[in-house]
């Protein structure tokens, strides 16, 4: 122990503690025995009993007088009705614990968990869990059989700080590890923040069921990752039913809300019969809308009460069904950009903005390509039977090409899937070759030139420029500004979103920041000249 003064609560025993008088010290008593050990000087118990029992606190009072004078017993009366009913006996021992104060500076409090109905002992262990009781668990035992004359029996103090002991400790850096390799499919990922990413959102996937956003470029695994959250989810127990995956670009007009809501028979044209929807096919599961940004106004609106109430309206129905669900939805729009816009509804974003996740494409996480490259290899083995690998050559020479400047991938890993795929079928003998790798690397870098904004004036952005500034823009700017500003018009105008764009536009610069904000840099620029990126992108 701690060498502070020791305050003790327990239970007075109906069964354990009362014995005949004449034989009650040829037995074990344990809240006499508590106060009977040398090592352990109990300074004040504080004994909680029932009202009828007062004459059984009087001689167990009478007896730790006896075997410990020092301990200062301090009665409690706790009159709940029924010591089974669990609702009743925790609010009494919680209004217990917050009329009364202990002092962790002076004292060291122990909660006994040994006497009284188990219901007790369980509300006991809640409250000191919950840090309502701030001290350490009180288990007290029997002597053993062979110790005849034995009535204190034995003691152990439990501190429920977890932390504090070494092998549990290492049990739960084991499970966050385990965690940690799931989320990432197992790939032995190297770059910094993309590691302390997915650290950040195992941590709150196993410990929240609110909302999570997962933000970034098409192509950045959003949606395997929000897979994988339900399956770690499961994993855990936390979750029993299915996941459900929906791309809201795909959902137009009615088929929206019926695909979401479900409809009653006859609520639209075809409607032959009446369909759950999604929502109430994720009930107990978890819910990923990827492309969120496209879900209509009406659309969110019947959402965000589905998240606050878990409740919603199948088209055509008066009557309402009820999911509880998590729910992860995925973006590679700027959602506050929509929402200024009136494209998007500030409520919602209010709602699905608690966790937000960025994640990065694979042009930023270059010491990932290797792992990665890898583990498609083995996905196509898993998928075709066939054991395919590069020559020693070859492979060299698709990494350096992979991870030179001229490789943007633009489409993030799905460009890396559809290269694999395509070398790994065209290998002979399993073998991927130099040849065949040249192959492809030209065939990658010729789509990634197809897609790119033009970097020389263009038309569009010049058109665009003096749509929102007027005829007279060039007056009031020099050459240098003129041609820049028209590119960036070019830039913007030419890509999906914001973050995109900025990517694109600060592609050198951005490489010597720490926490680079391309998003950031580029707004300021626009509004600097009167612009904003939504005038820019209303086609």
């Amino acid at each position: 122990m701690t060498g502070k003064p020791n305050t003790a609560i327990s239970i007075l025993g109906s069964v354990l503690d009362a014995a005949p008088q004449a034989s009650r010290w040829n037995q074990w008593r344990p809240t006499v025995g508590l106060c009977s050990h040398e090592e352990l000087l109990i300074d004040r118990l504080i004994l909680l009993h029932d009202p009828k029992q007062k004459a059984l606190l009087q001689t167990v009072t009478d007896d730790i007088a006896s075997v410990s004078p020092e301990t200062e017993v301090a009665p409690v009366e706790m009159a709940w009705q029924d010591a089974w009913d669990f609702e009743e006996v925790y609010a009494a021992l919680h209004q217990f614990a917050r009329s009364h104060s202990f002092d962790n500076e002076d004292s060291e409090l122990l909660v006994g968990i040994t006497t009284g109905t188990h219901v007790a002992q369980i509300c006991l262990y809640l409250l000191t869990e919950s840090r309502h009781l701030p001290g350490k668990l009180l288990q007290l035992s029997p002597p053993k059989r062979k110790n005849k004359g034995d009535h204190v029996g034995a003691y152990r103090v439990i501190d429920l700080d977890l932390s504090r002991y070494d092998s549990i400790a290492s049990r739960f850096e084991l499970e966050q590890e385990e965690g940690l390799s799931f989320l990432k499919s197992g790939i032995a990922t190297r770059n910094p923040a993309f590691n302390r990413l997915i650290e950040r959102i195992e941590k709150v996937a196993v410990a929240s069921e609110h909302p999570i956003l997962l933000t970034g470029p098409t192509g950045a695994g959003k949606s395997q990752l929000a897979r994988r959250i339900f399956e770690l989810k499961k994993i855990r127990n936390q979750v029993s039913g299915d996941f459900i995956s929906v791309n809201c670009a795909t959902l137009i007009g009615d088929h929206a809300m019926s695909s979401l809501f479900g409809h009653a028979k006859g609520a639209f044209t075809g409607a032959a019969s009446a369909r759950s929807g999604l929502l109430r096919a994720a009930n107990r599961g978890v819910l990923f809308l990827d492309e969120i940004g496209e879900l209509g106004l009406d659309e969110q609106a019947m959402l965000l009460k589905a998240i606050e109430e878990k409740k919603f309206l199948p088209l055509g129905s008066d009557v309402e069904l009820s999911s509880d669900f998590q729910l992860i939805v995925g973006t590679n729009r700027d959602l506050n950009e929509a929402a200024r816009a009136g494209r998007f509804r500030d409520d919602l974003l209010a709602r699905i903005d608690l966790w937000t996740f960025g994640l990065p494409g694979l042009a930023e996480r270059r010491e990932d390509l290797e792992a990665n490259l890898d583990y498609e290899l083995k996905q196509y083995t898993g998928s075709t039977g066939r054991t395919v690998r590069f020559t020693a050559g070859a492979r060299k020479r698709f990494l350096d090409f992979a991870l030179s400047p001229a490789a943007t991938w633009n489409a993030n890993f799905r460009d890396l899937n559809a290269a694999m795929i395509r070398m790994a079928t065209l290998s002979k003998g399993g073998k991927i070759s130099d040849a065949v790798v040249d192959e492809e690397c030209e065939r990658l870098l010729a789509g990634w030139s197809a897609s790119e904004p033009s970097l020389r004036p263009n038309q569009d952005g010049e058109v665009v420029t003096a749509k929102l500034l007027g005829e007279d823009w060039r007056d009031r700017l020099d050459l240098f500004e003129q041609r820049q500003l028209v590119e960036v018009v070019g830039v913007c105008r030419a890509v999906r979103s914001l973050a995109e764009a900025g990517r694109r536009l600060f592609a050198v610069s951005r490489s010597t920041k720490a926490k680079p904000n391309d998003s950031d840099r580029l707004r300021k620029y626009l509004a600097k000249h009167g612009l904003s990126w939504t005038a820019l992108t209303e086609r």
